[in-house]
């Protein structure tokens, strides 16, 4: 079965009242939260009705909360082992 990953990349904030609505329904409160719903009509009609707010993509399986935070976490990099003399 595959579902909606639906992330919210634009607030709700001064929007009608029956557009945040549809945002509540999916479950998106936040920026940037991402929440998955199977591929139904259902949820593709109100992906439809906020598509300008969202950014949707179809995965194969949802994934938990703990691999959300770790993909969201970034390549380990270089450090600074000692400051600069100025």
């Amino acid at each position: 079965m595959s579902y909606f990953r639906i992330t919210l990349h634009r607030s709700g904030i001064g929007l009608p009242k029956r557009t945040r609505g549809v945002l509540a329904a999916l479950g998106l409160r936040k920026r940037c939260q991402t929440v998955f719903h199977p591929v139904t009509p259902d949820s593709a009609g109100m992906i439809m009705k906020v598509k300008e707010l969202v950014a949707v993509r179809e995965v194969a399986e949802p994934l938990t909360t703990r691999q959300l935070r770790d993909e969201r976490r970034p390549e380990p990099g270089f450090w600074v082992e000692r400051a600069v003399p100025r």
